[in-house]
């Protein structure tokens, strides 16, 4: 069945009179309005007057308009929108969970903070990290609590340092985050192999040099704080002499962060605390299986080596242990510790999304370790799947064995004249979602596909087989991919012109 080609908004379907529920008439005297003025909206315009089947047909067509994990292929790299398990929905729907009062006092949610701390060891164990805090509410969240712990570390030693070094292959958010924290910002050029560079780097476009890391670390000295370097970076390539870096930053006194968020690519294979990392964040919404998009909800636990655990943020959960008798099991009772007086703080109001923390609770013991560690296979080998599949169809830049994801780009296309954004917008009418374009900036044109293991050969062979047809299609038919996508509800957007000027508020007219 066709869908609406437009649908109005449901301010314009409002009509005077009609309403959706009939509530009983008071009894008693109406209540006193007693909201301060000034926390009153002014020019309000009234809620639409529609009924509830409109309500009902209105946002289930919307709905129809959207695409999700439910319906096909996600391949957004970096992202990795893997498969949401119902088994996490039902568990964090547990009323346990979702009738917990966050002011309960802590003897009341015993359970609530056994999970919490056992989440806790488990991401101590896959990160080699001996601290975890539980409270950051997103990824950039857990950027800026790790940079602000480096922070406090650094100012308590009576350091006042002023430059992070950032790779240019690094996540977005990395160089705001740094800049939030008061620090200034210094990029790491890559080498050819997509890997930091050590040496200069001369920059093939204006011919200017870019000093390497061991040209910054011998002129900078100890002004770095530290750096903070995305492993594996967002070409899918591990940073082999990270190790090499961790001790040469802790030579002069810095500290080395690790973005995590592609950390679905090391789980059970490898733990960042064993190659010198001394804190980073995980993305509890990618890694773990559980739902993000549109800006949350979200979840980036912080670990930490044990010289920044006195600066978590407060509270932190203890476990105290007592045996009723001998040879008896031990018991476990859980309380918050607030008394941190070297703590940077709260960083979130309670911990964060903590249906969030139940999900991912729920995946790892569902999958166990030995599963966590297939999963972590399985990505690897999809995204080299699809790798061997499209290489050639569109150029790789670099060349360098990669990981949970794959870096293409259009300049096989744009010799007819078709961009990575034609191509992207031709895939919706394949049925599939596009990947991330044109990220990293280090690659031009850039399409970032990151299957993650929750797609079957089946899935990803649909997915390579529109690849390959659009990439015909560009060479035979270039106009075709311009006009696309002719066949969904909402066809090309002026993207520009929504980015400078969004329209995000209804006025009547």
């Amino acid at each position: 069945m066709a869908l609406r080609t437009r649908e109005s908004l449901i301010f314009e379907s409002s009509v005077p009179g009609k309403i959706g529920m009939d509530l009983p008439h008071l009894d008693v005297p109406a209540a006193k309005d007693t909201r301060p003025a000034h926390l009153k909206r002014n020019a309000f315009e009234a809620l639409p007057s529609v009924s509830e089947v409109d309500v009902i047909r209105h946002f289930t067509r919307l709905s129809k308009w959207n695409f999700g994990l439910d319906d096909g292929m996600y391949p957004l790299g970096s992202c990795t929108m893997k498969h949401n398990p119902r088994i996490n929905e039902k568990t964090a729907a547990l009323p346990g969970f979702t009738e917990s009062h966050p002011m309960a006092q802590d003897i009341h949610v015993q359970g609530n903070l056994a999970l919490m701390f056992t989440l806790q060891e488990w991401l101590k164990e896959m990160t080699g990290l001996p601290a975890v805090t539980l409270h950051p509410s997103a990824g950039a969240a857990g950027e800026l609590t790790g940079v602000m712990l480096m922070r406090a570390y650094h100012l308590s030693k009576g350091a006042h340092r002023r430059v992070i070094l950032i790779p240019d292959s690094g996540h977005g958010t990395n160089p705001a985050t740094a800049a939030m924290a008061g620090y200034d910002v210094v990029e790491l050029p890559s080498r050819e192999d997509g890997t930091i560079s050590f040496e200069d780097v001369t920059d093939p476009s204006t011919g200017k040099i870019r000093k390497g890391f061991a040209t910054l670390v011998a002129e900078l000295g100890n002004e770095i704080a530290g750096a903070m370097i995305t492993n594996p970076n967002t070409l899918g390539i591990f940073e082999y002499r990270i190790k090499e870096i961790a001790d040469i930053l802790h030579g002069i006194g810095a500290l080395l962060y690790m973005d995590g968020a592609n950390m679905n690519a090391l789980v059970g294979t490898a733990r960042p605390g064993d190659f010198g990392v001394d804190v980073m964040h995980l993305n509890l919404h990618k890694t773990f299986s559980t739902p993000h998009g549109g800006g949350g909800p979200g979840s980036g636990p912080v670990a930490c080596i044990a010289a920044l655990e006195p600066f978590l943020p407060r509270p932190v959960i203890v476990r105290e242990t007592t045996k009723v008798g001998e040879g008896e099991v031990a018991t476990h009772s859980y309380r918050l510790d607030w008394d941190r007086p070297e703590s940077m703080g709260k960083v979130h109001a309670f911990f964060g999304n903590f249906g969030i923390v139940v999900r991912a609770m729920t995946y790892c013991l569902s999958h166990g370790g030995d599963g966590l560690k297939a999963a972590t296979l399985r990505a690897i080998v999809n995204a080299n799947y699809i790798r061997k599949q499209l290489t050639g169809v569109f150029h790789l830049e670099y060349d360098t064995p990669t990981l949970h994801e794959i870096v293409f780009d259009d300049s096989i296309q744009t010799k007819k004249g078709v961009s990575t954004l034609d191509i992207a917008k031709r895939l919706l009418e394949y049925g599939f979602h596009p990947p991330t374009i044109y990220f990293p900036l280090i690659v031009h044109g850039a399409l970032m596909i990151e299957p993650t293991e929750s797609e079957s050969k089946e899935e990803m062979d649909a997915f390579v087989d529109a690849m390959k047809k659009i990439a015909k299609e560009a060479d035979e038919n270039p106009d075709l991919l311009h006009q696309a996508p002719t066949t969904t509800v909402v066809r090309r957007l002026d993207e520009t012109t929504a980015a400078r000027k969004p329209i995000l508020r209804w006025t009547k007219a």
